[in-house]
C-alpha cells in the first residue's frame, strides 16, 4: 500500500512528466503522436519511480517507448531541474506501456460479441476448471 507520501511524489512526477514528454513530442514536431502518463508508482525508499505510459497510435508505441527508454537520463535530469525545489533526490524512471485499456476493450468486446458468457450459458462450461 502506498504511502501518502508516495503518492504526492508519484503525481508530482506524473505531472511533470506530461510536461515534458509531450514538449519534446511538439519540438520534434510529430504531430500524430500522443503520450499520455497514466500512473506513476514510486516504490517505498524512494528510488525507483515506476511509469505507466499509453501511446497512441498502438502501431507507434514500441518504438516510442524504446526511445524514451533511451533517453532516459534526459528525461531524469529534465525532471529534477522542474521538481528540484520539491524534491531532494529525484527516483531511476522505469517506463512501461500501459495496456489497461487494450484489456478493458478485449472485454467490452467479448461481451459484445459471441462469446458473451451472460448471454450463451454453453460457454461457461468451457470456462471452468476442471
Amino acid at each position: 500500500m502506498e504511502t501518502n507520501r508516495q503518492k504526492k511524489i508519484g503525481s508530482v512526477i506524473q505531472k511533470d512528466l506530461v510536461d515534458i514528454l509531450q514538449g519534446e513530442v511538439r519540438k520534434n514536431g510529430v504531430s500524430n503522436l500522443v503520450i499520455s502518463v497514466s500512473k506513476v508508482s514510486v516504490t517505498s525508499d524512494l528510488s525507483v519511480a515506476t511509469v505507466y505510459l499509453s501511446i497512441f497510435p498502438q502501431e507507434k508505441a514500441k518504438e516510442t517507448l524504446e526511445g524514451i527508454k533511451s533517453n532516459t537520463t534526459l528525461i531524469k535530469h529534465d525532471l529534477s531541474q522542474r521538481v528540484r525545489l520539491q524534491l531532494r533526490r529525484v527516483p531511476n524512471l522505469v517506463f512501461f506501456i500501459d495496456d489497461s485499456l487494450d484489456y478493458i476493450e478485449k472485454i467490452d468486446n467479448a461481451l459484445a460479441g459471441k462469446e458473451n458468457p451472460i448471454e450463451n450459458r454453453d460457454l461457461l462450461d468451457k470456462r471452468r476448471k476442471s
